[in-house]
């Protein structure tokens, strides 16, 4: 009896032509070893590709995901600004002014040391994508199209918008 031949395996060696001689036979085989390192180094190139890209958006994800819980806190600061307007100048207890002035500066220190900061000032220019205007005013000695007055402060989360600062736009008449 004879032996049986095996065949080769269609994934490790192609079958080879008997009509090849041996020489057009390894540059047949040449060829397919290096589509085959092109199709390797494309593979690690794409899991690389991968890797680094799920990195980025692990790292946004932990820079930004206080971001919904500090939105719904920044109305907190608001209350307290407007505690403070209301309490100065009138005939309420110095101490508790005090004491809510004092809660507000702690509440934005610990805001400012998770990445929130700040922003909306008068004179400043008017800058549609971080100022919502809520209209116009006239004041004397300020450009057009700055901030003549701000209604409710901005606030940014490591450079993205958090909240547009609400103001009024300067138009001279």
């Amino acid at each position: 009896m004879a032996p049986e031949e095996k065949p080769l395996a269609p994934d490790t060696a192609s079958e080879i032509p008997a009509e090849d001689t041996p020489a057009e036979a390894v540059e047949r085989l040449r060829a397919e070893l290096a589509a085959e390192a092109d199709k390797r180094l494309r593979a690690f190139a794409e899991t690389e590709n991968l890797k680094k890209r799920l990195i980025k958006e692990k790292e946004e994800f932990q820079k930004y995901a206080t971001e919904s819980l500090l939105s719904e806190l920044l109305p907190i600061i608001d209350h307290l600004d407007l505690a403070l307007a209301h309490g100065r100048g009138k005939d309420v207890c110095k101490d508790f002014v005090v004491g809510v002035d004092m809660t507000r500066k702690a509440f934005v220190d610990i805001l400012s040391r998770h990445g929130v900061t700040e922003f909306g000032a008068t004179g400043e220019p008017f800058n549609p994508e971080s100022h919502e205007a809520l209209g116009v005013a006239t004041v004397a000695g300020l450009a057009d199209d700055t901030v003549a007055q701000v209604v409710q402060s901005g606030y940014m989360l490591r450079g993205r918008l958090l909240r547009p600062a609400k103001v009024l736009v300067n138009k001279a008449q």
